[in-house]
């Protein structure tokens, strides 16, 4: 499967940002995803790792732990981050570069997990159904598959200036090196007969010497509503045990932020 040009792991620019804004605005999930390796006995296989936002405490908490990300400016920054840790947590995280839409790591786990939606980049039936085909095959029997997703709020999926102008996300914030930056997002384009939003990140960089930068960061994102998620997960060989509507397991409502859903390989 390809990924195609302006989706995840195509740019540089996010995985350069990425633990400066979501080492500060992406916190509340950790946890829930720190405890289900730990409760989880065998090797744990992290779709979508990024710089490790999660991978690492993992690996601090004791488990072991296998992350996949397309972007190699990703992986880069995780494996720096990773020689920073204790040999233990070394020992316990390894890390692969291969697409979630079709992947062999050569190994079996009890426990795959999909922190912070990278499912979503998924965009055609193919490839979600890969992913997934992908995923049963690396689990043991009855091992878990966890997909983080968000739950679609109606106002976003049609065209709304609210969300098509940029809005700040990020406010503005000094780097170690000097730089400051802040990053606006907007939704640049609506595809409801295929049911993904083209999404722009753009980030505002100064530099000491007054430079200034506009980058921005495109890729489509794909949403998913319930019963959607809960029939592919049975076309390709999972059972639904639970649905969160938060990270703090709260049941699934109508006005949840999230769709967090737990199969067992069936």
């Amino acid at each position: 499967m390809k990924i195609g040009p302006g989706e995840y792991g195509d740019y540089e620019v996010d995985a350069e940002f990425y633990d400066t804004v979501y080492g500060t605005v992406r916190q509340k999930d950790l946890g829930f995803f720190v405890e289900y390796p730990r409760s989880t006995p065998g090797r744990t296989l992290e779709l979508g790792c990024g710089t490790g936002r999660v991978l690492i405490p993992t690996a601090r908490a004791g488990c072991d732990i296998t992350g996949l990300d397309f972007s190699p400016f990703m992986l880069e920054k995780c494996q720096a981050e990773l020689k920073k840790q204790s040999l233990e947590a070394q020992k316990r995280a390894r890390l692969v570069r291969g697409n979630m839409a079709g992947f062999d790591t050569g190994e079996i786990y009890a426990l795959v997990t999909t922190p912070f939606r990278p499912f979503q980049h998924l965009i055609s039936a193919e490839e979600q159904k890969s992913c997934l085909a992908s995923a049963c095959r690396h689990l043991t029997p009855e091992g878990l598959l966890i997909l983080d997703l968000f739950n679609p709020n109606p106002l976003r999926l049609v065209e709304n200036p609210q969300y098509t102008e940029e809005r700040e996300n990020f406010p503005e914030t000094t780097l170690p090196d000097g730089r400051t930056i802040r990053r606006t997002d907007r939704t640049a384009g609506y595809h409801r007969h295929l049911q993904y939003n083209d999404i722009e990140l753009i980030y505002y960089v100064k530099y000491p010497d007054g430079r200034e930068e506009r980058r921005v960061q495109q890729f489509p994102m794909r949403y998913f509503f319930r019963y959607e998620v809960e029939h592919l997960l049975s076309l390709c060989g999972f059972k639904v045990i639970d649905i969160f509507g938060d990270y703090d397991k709260t049941a699934f409502t109508h006005d949840s932020p999230e769709l967090i859903v737990v199969a067992r390989k069936n």
